[in-house]
């Protein structure tokens, strides 16, 4: 038998020593904490044997994903073999048992951890490092120690809005390990659709799982109704249990922990259209909100909590806790009775009664809540995890009250962005989220003090689906941008450099590709808005600028300079420098210092009908000499309907000759729809 496995495993290995890898680009995402590259290259053919000295389970599991890999890989009892994956007692400089040492050089491939998830993030960073050509994998001689920065790197899927299939959520698994994620939030319910089959609540699939409409904005605007599967037109799905255990399986082989989120107290329609008993007496049927003050309600909560723990072996239970209005409640009889009895001030602290509820049951099996950062508001358990979404500040004020966080701010983690210049990309929510900038980001917000980051666990991609309605769309807008939360997640800030990565993304987005998945193509990225990407010198710059109706606090930009700064906006209205009006005119005068000779006076403005940003209804702009007295010059009406869905960017120019020292620009809200108005710099030349 040792001769058999001899002559198997000789001519699959041959060292390459005369070839230099030094002056060679080495390409692994995220970027390992040591990576020192050697002169030397190895290579070995499809189908090598490998050793490892693991226990029989833990074997089986490493061998049937390296079996599945480009590299065929094969189990052998061999100890001589030349692939070598060791659990070791101890790595010098490496605490995390999700750490590993890699060595490429003349004695083989031998990858060291003392823990099997070390071994198969090792195996990851090998699968990059090696390039194929006719059946052979060639890598450079490396020597690399890694380990992750964050215990928690996750990456949220959103199958509420539109369902994705089984194959779907293990192949986007299959990503998410080989960039060394961790957790996979799984948003199962929401008011667009419930997904989870309940042996105790059958009528939630049977009811509320299909809807009668093609997609999720058809849905929303459409009367937000639901169906049964045999109904025609029915879109929609949802999961066995049986495809659960599936989903569960496979993670656990990549070293997958899967957090289901049940959503509560808000977001519930989909609930409330199967069992209205549970809704406050005035309920309107767009609202979404479970009523507290009905024991019904935890009844029905914790049976479907415990099922939900029988299926899913996750430390954490995400319960949702975001965006409920407390306006049902506060009218409610039932929520009124259980404020007044259990000394609740208003509706927040009653959401705050549910939550604590909620959490000791959990924590009775052993579990812990985990929530959106509105959990915080209402007073919350010692042991509750808080997801900050809404910026850091969430974040940080649950670290100093001493609970574990996990950040993924919008501005920097929701992937439903626009990735580049939306007017070249297909419809998203908003925003404008580049790859360079889900880069940047840094879990620890700048002055967190020492005790503070100890409690901040980790990070989150947030791939919310309401402008996804298809799973190759979903893929777009995931890939590659959640590469670059990965890298936020595992690489430590000194080890990180863009312009290295970016080469490494093109990379993978090429692999991607070749494996069946529909990357954004970073090679064609259009980038920032032209306008925006130097000042612009003109006749007003840094001339004082009169309000007559102040901006939103919401978005300040730079405040008072902002219209007069020479800075220009870019794509998205949240990039503090469009400055923001919500419900009101903008209604400014700009003061030159004295009467000027002037030729032009122009404004931008944006519409984006999904964050209920127009146009304004008309523009007015007049002159004056002595800030008293104006005299209009020209009036502008929009013609771009608010039925427009895409983002448009529109100018509001006057061009003649005039002598004035006061400019006076009216852009007026379109009363029929309010909702916001947005500008960046009144230029005047």
């Amino acid at each position: 038998m040792k001769k058999a496995l001899f002559s198997l495993i000789v001519p699959c290995l041959l060292l390459t020593a005369c070839s230099s890898s030094a002056d060679r680009e080495v390409s692994v995402v995220p970027q390992p904490q040591s990576l020192d590259v050697q002169d030397g290259t190895y290579s070995f053919a499809t189908g090598c044997a490998f050793h490892t000295n693991l226990s029989e389970s833990e074997r089986a599991d490493l061998s049937a994903v390296f079996a599945s890999s480009p590299f065929c890989l094969t189990a052998s009892d061999d100890d001589g073999a030349l692939l070598r994956f060791e659990r070791v007692d101890a790595l010098p400089d490496v605490s995390s048992e999700e750490g590993y040492r890699l060595t490429v050089d003349a004695d083989g491939i031998r990858a060291e951890a003392v823990a099997p998830v070390g071994l198969f993030y090792a195996f990851q960073t090998l699968l990059q490092l090696a390039e194929e050509k006719d059946g052979r994998f060639t890598m450079p001689f490396v020597r690399i120690t890694d380990y992750p920065r964050f215990a928690y790197r996750g990456m949220h899927m959103d199958v509420s809005r539109h369902f994705r299939s089984v194959e779907f959520v293990m192949k986007q698994l299959d990503a998410m390990a080989r960039y060394k994620l961790n957790r996979f939030h799984w948003h199962l319910t929401d008011g667009a659709g419930w997904r989870l089959e309940l042996k105790c609540y059958p009528q939630l699939t049977e009811q509320a799982a299909y809807r009668p409409y093609p997609d999720w904005k058809s849905w929303w605007n459409g009367g937000r109704k639901y169906c049964s599967k045999d109904s025609p037109g029915a879109s929609g799905g949802y999961y066995s249990q049986d495809d659960v255990r599936r989903v569960l399986e496979h993670a656990r082989r990549l070293h997958i922990d899967v957090i289901p989120e049940i959503e509560m107290p808000g977001h519930s329609e989909e609930i409330l259209a199967v069992f209205p008993q549970l809704a406050c007496p005035n309920h309107s049927q767009r609202s979404g909100e479970l009523c507290i003050g009905n024991e019904a309600t935890f009844d029905f909560l914790e049976h479907v909590l415990e099922e939900v723990m029988e299926l899913f072996p996750s430390e954490y239970i995400h319960i949702g806790g975001d965006e409920a209005s407390t306006v049902s409640w506060e009218q409610c009889p039932k929520c009124r009775a259980r404020m007044r009895s259990e000394g609740l001030k208003d509706g927040k602290e009653l959401q705050g009664y549910l939550i604590g509820r909620i959490a000791k049951f959990l924590g009775e099996h052993g579990r812990k809540l985990i929530g959106w950062d509105e959990i915080l508001e209402g007073g919350l358990p010692q042991d509750a995890v808080v997801m900050s979404w809404r910026g850091e500040e969430g974040g940080i004020a649950a670290a100093k009250a001493g609970h574990e966080v996990i950040m993924t701010p919008g501005a920097f983690c929701y992937l439903d962005a626009y990735q580049d210049a939306p007017v070249t990309q297909p419809e998203a929510i908003g925003g404008y989220l580049t790859l360079e900038k889900v880069y940047s980001y840094n879990p620890v917000p700048d002055g967190a003090s020492a005790e503070q980051q100890l409690y901040i666990r980790g990070v989150q991609a947030n791939v919310w689906a309401e402008y996804m309605p298809t799973e190759e769309h979903a893929e777009y807008m995931t890939y590659p941008r959640l590469l670059a939360l990965s890298e936020v997640a595992w690489t430590s800030p000194a080890r990180k450099d863009f312009p290295r990565f970016r080469k490494a993304a093109l990379k993978e987005v090429a692999w991607l590709q070749m494996y069946g998945y529909h990357p954004f193509d970073l090679s064609e990225e259009v980038g920032e808005r032209r306008e925006s990407l130097r000042p612009v010198a003109h006749r007003g710059l840094h001339c004082a600028v009169a309000y007559a109706q102040p901006w939103s606090a919401a978005y300040p930009a730079a405040g008072d300079s902002t219209l007069t700064d020479g800075l220009r906006g870019g794509w998205s209205y949240g990039d503090r420098r469009w400055q923001g009006f919500l419900c009101k005119d903008v209604d400014v005068t700009v003061d030159l210092g004295k009467v000027s000779d002037i030729r032009q006076v122009e404004a931008d403005f944006m519409q984006l009908r999904g964050p209920e940003i127009w146009l304004p209804k008309e523009v007015a702009i007049s002159f004056s000499d002595d800030g008293k007295t104006f005299t209009e010059v020209k009036r502008i009406v929009t013609d771009v309907p608010v039925t427009e869905t895409k983002l448009v960017f529109q100018n509001y120019r006057w061009e003649g000759s005039a002598k004035t020292r006061y400019v006076h620009f009216v852009g007026l809200l379109n009363r029929e729809v309010m909702g916001w108005l947005f500008t960046d710099e009144i230029v005047i030349n």
